[in-house]
């Protein structure tokens, strides 16, 4: 299957990169309105942007009905955001916050997550987040007439729960389990391995689809079920 760019729109490109670029970190981002309301979204269009100073990037969408996502419009107004890391024990509200919550709702409240107090930025951190990076906006780049837009922050602190820092300034990423993005579902990052494996090995698991953490049958798909739970529900 050979598909031209020419021919999708912009749904249709999405879900195949979504179901492409995999699995995709998640940025779970906290803000402040103007007005002083906390937000939270999970953002996987995200990566690391730069060395010195320290830089990450989010690409933001608009929500649902064509309107700047509260985040976006957090962080250009107030030029602060924080990036946190989600892990399973949190993994619930990190799904919930995907919803549209209504301008002026608490959204910390709104999932029953803790705030911590943050060091140079009035955004809270997510208290129990592994890590969090407390950032300043360093530039919005505008990439589409669809009002998307990529954002560029200066990381100004780094957050580590102690266990996690090791010496020479390194990080024990075996210990934290983070959450990844895929199309329409998450995954655990829990198996690491070194390069070259075994033969044995290969063979064993060539085929096989991933395992399942939720008990539904290993050949199910939210793609093709009609139970498929979109990945930014409508807040209730």
């Amino acid at each position: 299957m050979i598909i031209d760019r020419s021919a999708l729109d912009a749904t249709a490109a999405f879900k195949l990169l979504i179901g492409s670029i995999l699995p995709r970190p998640i940025a779970w981002v906290s803000t402040l309105s103007a007005e002083g309301v906390a937000n939270l979204a999970p953002v996987s269009f995200f990566t690391g942007a730069g060395r010195k100073p320290p830089m990450v990037s989010l690409a933001l969408q608009p929500c649902s009905d064509g309107e700047l996502m509260d985040t976006f419009v957090n962080i250009r107004d107030t030029g602060e955001f924080v990036v946190n890391v989600a892990t399973l024990p949190q993994a619930h509200q990190m799904h919930q916050s995907a919803a549209e919550f209504p301008p002026g709702v608490d959204e910390f409240e709104a999932v029953g997550l803790e705030k911590a107090a943050c060091e140079v930025v009035r955004a809270p951190r997510i208290a129990g987040a592994p890590i969090s990076l407390e950032c300043r906006l360093e530039r919005v780049v505008p990439i589409s007439d669809l009002d998307d837009h990529i954002v560029f922050g200066v990381v100004e602190r780094f957050h580590i729960r102690d266990d996690l820092y090791m010496e020479r300034g390194r990080i024990d990423t075996a210990a934290l389990a983070p959450i990844g993005r895929l199309a329409a579902e998450y995954t655990l990052v829990e198996n690491v391995f070194v390069t070259p494996l075994d033969d044995d090995v290969l063979a064993g698991r060539a085929g096989r689809r991933m395992q399942r953490l939720d008990g539904l049958p290993t050949e199910y798909s939210p793609m093709t079920s009609t139970a498929y739970v979109p990945s930014r529900p409508v807040a209730g």
